[in-house]
This record gives structure tokens, C-alpha cells and sequence, in this order.
């Protein structure tokens, strides 16, 4: 074995140590790191993780649905297709992908290199979800599921409720101003991250009161989150007073 491929190996041992899984199969693993700029550069070969892409993607869409599913037990399709939505997307993907190191084992051709490819939001998405088909291809669903419900626990417990209004800021305002003249006051408590990945808390108040406290990529998704979680929290309250 040469020592360029001496190095590969303890390359792809440490990922496997990092993702907490050992490959049965782990040329599986180096495809899924294969950028198609490699293919592109090296034209006696063409092979790249495109086709394990397109298999992860379907897996992680099962997995999580049926988290969800089993998680909301009365949420529709809509409101079940839009928590999906959150937790799988380019951009979380290829955060997953961040919180792995992924970057760093990727096998890019020399210029991907050099135009910052490693780092590129699509690249690394596209990573993670090609990891993700070879985890499924070398043991089985049980074995990736088990994999992404570990990768997505934090974000699926962050979900407590589902994201099942169209307009939540419009429908707590009618709420509201039928027992008051005073609308719900919404306030931006900090602002957290890089440019290109900040994170907003903001919190809905009625008559000084604070209802709901949400998180959000933008002020606006906060303040949605923060109307959703007092409309629940309004609803819950109704329900014991009602009991």
C-alpha cells in the first residue's frame, strides 16, 4: 500500500470515528467524498457521489417524515411537509455537513479546490446526503436511521410545534383583539452569527405580557415561531379553563 493511501485510510478511519459508524464496504464511503470536479478533471475516471446523493436524499426524506409523522400524531400532510421542509434543506444539510468536518475529507478536483469549493453550501450538502446513501448501501435502513435520528436530535426536539398556520402573526393579532383594543407587540431580543448564518430570538408581548419566544434564520421566522408558541400556549390555557 502506498503511503498516499496509507493517509486516505487514516482519513476515512477518522470520519468513521467522527459519524460513530464503521463501513462494512469503505470504498462506499471514499465515492461519497468524490466531488463530479474529480471526474471532471481526471477523464479516465467518472466516478463521483451524484448517484449516492440522489439515494441519501430519498433516505433522509423517509427518515425524517416518519419522525415527524410519529412525533406530530394530528398534523396533516401541509404542516408535516413544511417541518420537513426546516430540517431538510441545502443549508441545514450542509451545516450537518459542517458539524462533521466534512469538508476536509472531500476529494475535489484542483480548481474546486482553489475557488473554495470545500466550503461551498452545495458541495457539502450534496456530501452529507451522498454519506448518508453509502451508510443505507453498506448495512441496511436500520443501521442509517439510527444514524440520522443521532445527527438530527437536536433540531427534531426543537420542533414542539408544528408549523401548521399559514399567517400565525395575523391569526394571534384577530385572536387578541377580540378580547382587547391592543395589538401584540413583537421584540427582537439578540441577533447571533456570521453574516451568512445569524440566528434571531425575538418575542411576542400583549399588554406587557411576554406569550411566545422564537428562533429564527430571519426576523421574520423568529417573530412567526413566536406567534405560533403563544397561540399554542393561548390555546392550552383556554383548554384547562374550559376543563
Amino acid at each position: 500500500m502506498s503511503v498516499a493511501a496509507e493517509g486516505e485510510d487514516d482519513d476515512l478511519a477518522r470520519l468513521e470515528s467522527i459519524l460513530d459508524y464503521e463501513f462494512r464496504d469503505r470504498s462506499l464511503l471514499q465515492l461519497a467524498l468524490t466531488h463530479p470536479s474529480v471526474a471532471q478533471e481526471d477523464e479516465s475516471s467518472s466516478l463521483h457521489n451524484q448517484r449516492l446523493e440522489f439515494l441519501g436524499d430519498a433516505v433522509l426524506q423517509l427518515v425524517v417524515t416518519h419522525e415527524l409523522f410519529e412525533k406530530f400524531c394530528e398534523a396533516e400532510e401541509g404542516p408535516l411537509t413544511k417541518a420537513r421542509a426546516r430540517l431538510v434543506n441545502r443549508r441545514s444539510l450542509a451545516n450537518q455537513a459542517r458539524n462533521l468536518g466534512l469538508g476536509e475529507y472531500l476529494r475535489v478536483s484542483r480548481g474546486e479546490e482553489m475557488s473554495g469549493g470545500r466550503d461551498r453550501q452545495s458541495a457539502l450538502g450534496d456530501a452529507f446526503e451522498a454519506v448518508m446513501g453509502a451508510v443505507y448501501l453498506d448495512s441496511g435502513f436500520d443501521s442509517v436511521c439510527r444514524l440520522v435520528r443521532r445527527l438530527f436530535q437536536n433540531e427534531l426536539g426543537e420542533i414542539e410545534l408544528i408549523p401548521s398556520l399559514d399567517n400565525p402573526k395575523g391569526e394571534l393579532q384577530e385572536l387578541l383583539q377580540a378580547q382587547s383594543s391592543n395589538p401584540p407587540q413583537y421584540q427582537l431580543e439578540s441577533a447571533s452569527g456570521p453574516d451568512h448564518d445569524r440566528l434571531f430570538v425575538c418575542s411576542v408581548y400583549h399588554n406587557a405580557v411576554e406569550l411566545g419566544r422564537g428562533t429564527g434564520k430571519s426576523k421574520k421566522e423568529a417573530e412567526g415561531q413566536a406567534a405560533l408558541l403563544a397561540l399554542q400556549g393561548l390555546r392550552d390555557a383556554s383548554k384547562e379553563s374550559d376543563a
